[in-house]
Parts: C-alpha cells; structure tokens; sequence
C-alpha cells in the first residue's frame, strides 16, 4: 500500500508530462498555422542544426569560421522567431514547455532529491488514506486553545489542567520536531472530553503535513481491520496498519473484549514495537482500569514502552457546548 502511494506520485508526473507535451503540441500547430514565416524559420534552423553537427565532426581545417558563422545564423533566425510571436500578440515564451512545478519540471526530482512537490503530492494520497480527512479541518493546533483548560488545580492535581497541558504541548512540539529520529510510542489517558483525541488530531495533521503517512483508526475498526488482515488475507491493509509512519488508536477500551480482539491486539502491538513501528494510543481508562482491562503482557507493553501522559479537567465538550448555547 505505501509503495503503491508513490507509484501512484509517479503517475501523476507521467500525466503532467504528457499533458505539457501535448499542450505545447497544441501551441505549436497554432501558431505553424497562423505565422506561416516562423514554422520556416524553425525548418531553417533544423537545417543549420544539421549542417553545424556534419561540419563539427568533419576534417575540415578552416571549420572553426563556417561554424561560428552558422551559429551566428542560427541565433539570428531564434530572435526572428521571438519577434515574430511577440509581433502577432503571443508572448516569447508562448512555445517553451509550461511546468506546474518550474524547480523539477514536472519530474518529481531536483537531480537525485525528492522535490518539495513530490511530498505535497504524497500528502494528498496519506490524507486520502488517513481516516481524519474531515476531522483535521479543525482538529489541529491553528485551533488549539490553551485557555479551555482550567488554571485551578482540582482534586489530587498539584497543577492545573492548563499548566499539564502546557507542559503536553511542549513535548508534542519535541516529538513532532524529532520524529524522524525517535522510537517513542505516545499514551494518552484520562477522562473523557480533557483533549486526547483532538490533541491526537492535532499531532496527525503536523505529521501529514511534513510528509509522514499517518493512519488514525478508533479502536472498534482496527479491529475489523486486523479481522480482515486475518481471515481475507488484505495484505494492502495490513501494510498500511503495520508499515505506516505512525498508527494512531482511538479511544482504546471501546473494542470489546474476547480471545480474538486480546490475540489480535497484542501481536500489533508487539509487532509494531519489535519493529520500531511508531503508535500513539488514547484511552479514556485509567491506568489501574487498564490493568484490570487487558492481559498482563499487554498492559505490560502500554506501561512500559509508551510514554504516558495523563489528561485530566472538565469535560471540554461539555463546557463548549455550553459557552456555544449561552451565546
């Protein structure tokens, strides 16, 4: 599947490519038919061309006066050519190649590097394939608020929640920033509405944007999608869920519970970990529920390979919806 996203990038360069091809085609036949004096002058030009390749590899010994005069010809002839597009309203460059992307001409690459419009490209397919397309439009920092979150510390809480989230933001940034470098793996947990899904959105919609593929699935699908990887043998999807830059699983806890999602669960999770696959998990349980919730070698993996943060406040949802009716 993540092959086939680049494949599917270079696709789209042959098409640009042969839609410029056959747009300046297009301009050409134009303009051969409109200024019957240029298509002459490029037939002269053909010809100079020959001439000055027969003449460079003869053994002509007074060659070096013939070519420079033809060269000259042929140059003359070229500001011919852009006086007469000019003279007839056209622009100079109206039959040189048109690029959507000048720096790569529309091949994808700048000598042997990836161009900048290669990843935007590649973006477009992740979002496609990311399962939050409609959700990043507002889950994502440009509407992050900090000042949703209480600056009063409540129950056993030292700090508030606003100074917790704070200090979530800052290693988020770190995160994303190192993403490329790190191994880390990313639980978020705590009570509902305190932020953890929209903050998980928010870190897709960073990543997908610097060209990572990141794919978000709430817990109650990936499981049809390990059902599907098991029994219908989806090797597409199960590259995407297994191979993909980051797996996001939402609001985990809410799958159920029996011995095909306990098997199901661990061996992704495992797999993932051995092969330094990056996860980021939320879960509306406490650490104690998912203790009691899950296996021992699960919840061993969740404690001990992931790094946890804890989400606590009001329910923002509630509180939002609230502000929303009041005014």
């Amino acid at each position: 599947m993540i092959n086939k996203f680049t494949g599917e990038v270079y696709k789209i360069y042959t098409q640009l490519q042969e839609k410029n091809a056959r747009e300046l085609r297009e301009r050409k036949k134009l303009i051969h038919s409109t200024i019957p004096t240029y298509a002459q002058y490029e037939k002269e030009i053909s010809n100079l061309s020959i001439s000055l390749v027969n003449l460079t590899i003869s053994n002509d010994k007074n060659k070096i006066n013939e070519i420079n005069k033809i060269k000259e010809k042929i140059l003359t002839l070229r500001e011919k050519k852009y006086e007469l597009l000019v003279a007839n309203g056209y622009p100079a460059d109206f039959l040189e190649e048109k690029y959507n992307c000048p720096l790569c001409k529309d091949t994808g690459f700048i000598k042997t590097t990836r161009c900048k419009c290669f990843k935007k490209h590649l973006t477009k397919l992740y979002y496609e394939n990311s399962n939050i397309k409609s959700l990043l439009s507002d889950g994502n920092f440009k509407n992050f608020k900090l000042q949703y979150f209480s600056n009063k510390s409540t129950g056993d809480s030292k700090r508030s929640p606003q100074s917790n989230m704070q200090d979530i933001l800052e290693k988020v940034g770190l995160y994303i920033n190192n993403f490329e470098t790190t191994n880390d793996n990313l639980l978020f947990y705590g009570r509902p509405g305190t932020g953890k899904s929209f903050m998980s959105q928010c870190i897709a919609k960073e990543l997908l944007d610097k060209g990572f593929l990141v794919v978000y699935r709430t817990a109650s699908d990936l499981i049809e999608d390990l059902r599907d990887i098991r029994f219908n043998k989806d090797n597409n999807l199960y590259d995407l869920i297994f191979n993909c830059d980051l797996l996001i699983i939402d609001d985990l806890g809410s799958e159920g519970s029996n011995e095909f999602i306990t098997t199901e669960l661990f061996n992704l999770i495992n797999k993932k970990l051995l092969s330094k696959s990056k996860m980021l998990i939320n879960t509306n349980l406490s650490l104690s529920e998912i203790s009691t919730s899950y296996s021992s070698r699960i919840t061993s993996r969740l404690m001990g390979d992931f790094k946890l943060f804890k989400f606590y406040g009001d329910d923002l949802r509630i509180k939002l919806n609230l502000n929303r009716k009041n005014l």
